[in-house]
């Protein structure tokens, strides 16, 4: 081909193709041994939707359904608690209510702003340190909140059943750990094992599976230990989450020419299929492989808004279609879905989930707490107001006036 000096209009088409490595010394062989090698190119279409991504907004719904529940029950008991110890003395409320608040960690504004901060330079250590050895300590880490999520499930699950519940409730001192019940002890070999297996046959092509498990479970746990206290503080922590995720996918090109997110999900320094701080599922039906995923952040981030209002509903003993968590839920469902209805769009490239999922949840708690007229008691104390202690009216009413 010859060009003209000054020529601009040139249609220059060569085709580029990508072949196995076997394949391609194989390919290599029969040109050398001056063989006649023909080549035939086929591009299958890959489905307008996969199954993996049907199962994986089932996963992500499924896991906030479950620890929304479990944390609102946690705190429903903690509630009737309170209120059988309203007509006792003062003490044995004081000390009910510091053992029930050290049970989570309530989140405040300063450390919701701090959070994503400090995500945002762990995200670009990820991405600067990314190798095989920093991927096996990613591993490590997450082996270890496996066990303890894993652990946390069993116990709380097994504990329903009565022909646990002794076991459970009868606790031995373990050095270094204090009190143990007999039911975590029988139950954390048994955690460990699974991680351990799944650390070392991570690479297979079923260890998706544990991946998963452990990552759910890890999930739970976190919104069952993390909490909001009001409306106020999850309108900090997701509006920074928002912008935390459209930077990191979209404007971080401008100073790392490529997205620094995506990278990292997809682990494309570390030799691995992406981080194990993902849940993902293989495209069943797609023909050229790949896995769908969600990050952990996409679930725990809403979920705490979401497990917020179920337990705001139950406090106010409210009926399911009366209250908030019905609407907040469905919200979360809708933003997930929007999300992957824009990545078939985009023709398979990256997209900020939080984008999609914070307007939809936080829009729609905002909205429905102005239309209820409760939006300044969310906004500030997060929860009903109780019904005042017995004996702090009669000490009221004592002192002179």
């Amino acid at each position: 081909m010859v060009c003209d000096e000054n020529e601009t209009d040139v249609d220059i088409r060569i085709p580029a193709v990508m072949l196995p490595q076997d394949a391609g010394t194989n390919l290599e062989k029969h040109l050398e041994n001056n063989s006649i090698v023909s080549v035939q190119l086929y591009s299958p279409l890959r489905p307008a939707v996969d199954v993996a991504e049907v199962f994986l907004w089932l996963m992500a719904v499924g896991t906030i359904l479950c620890a929304s529940y479990w944390s609102a029950w946690t705190t429903r008991e903690a509630a009737i608690e309170h209120e059988k110890l309203l007509k006792d003395g003062s003490n044995e409320l004081v000390n009910m209510e510091n053992v029930g608040s050290s049970s989570y960690v309530e989140i405040s504004t300063a450390a919701a702003i701090l959070f994503v901060v400090v995500a945002s330079c762990f995200l670009v250590m990820i991405y600067k340190l990314m190798s095989y050895w920093f991927i096996e300590i990613l591993v490590v880490l997450f082996c270890i909140g496996g066990v303890e999520g894993l652990q946390t499930c069993l116990v709380a699950l097994l504990s329903c059943f009565r022909w646990f519940q002794h076991a459970g409730q009868t606790f031995v001192k373990v050095p270094l750990f204090g009190a143990v019940s007999y039911l975590t002890l029988a139950v954390t070999p048994f955690c460990i094992a699974f991680t351990v297996v799944w650390a070392v046959h991570r690479r297979i092509s079923f260890a998706w599976i544990g991946q998963d498990i452990l990552g759910i479970a890890l999930i739970i746990t976190v919104l069952q230990i993390v909490r909001i206290p009001n409306l106020k503080v999850g309108t900090v922590l997701l509006s920074c989450a928002f912008l935390y995720d459209i930077f990191w996918v979209f404007v971080s090109k401008w100073w790392f020419h490529e997205s620094v997110m995506i990278v990292v999900a997809r682990g494309e320094k570390g030799g691995e299929d992406g981080i194990p701080m993902l849940l993902k599922i293989p495209r069943l039906f797609d023909p050229w492989g790949g896995y769908s995923v969600i990050g952990f952040g996409d679930i725990i981030l809403p979920g705490l808004l979401v497990a917020f209002s179920l337990r705001y509903d139950w406090l106010a003993k409210r009926k399911l279609r009366a209250g908030y968590f019905l609407w907040a839920m469905t919200a979360y469902g809708l933003g997930l879905l929007v999300t992957y209805i824009a990545l078939n769009i985009m023709d398979g490239h990256g997209q900020p989930a939080l984008l999609y999922i914070v307007p939809f949840t936080l829009g729609t708690f905002l909205a429905l707490g102005k239309k209820k007229g409760e939006l300044k008691i969310l906004w500030t104390r997060g929860e009903p107001e109780r019904p005042p202690c017995p004996h702090m009216l009669g000490q009221r009413e004592d002192q002179p006036q």
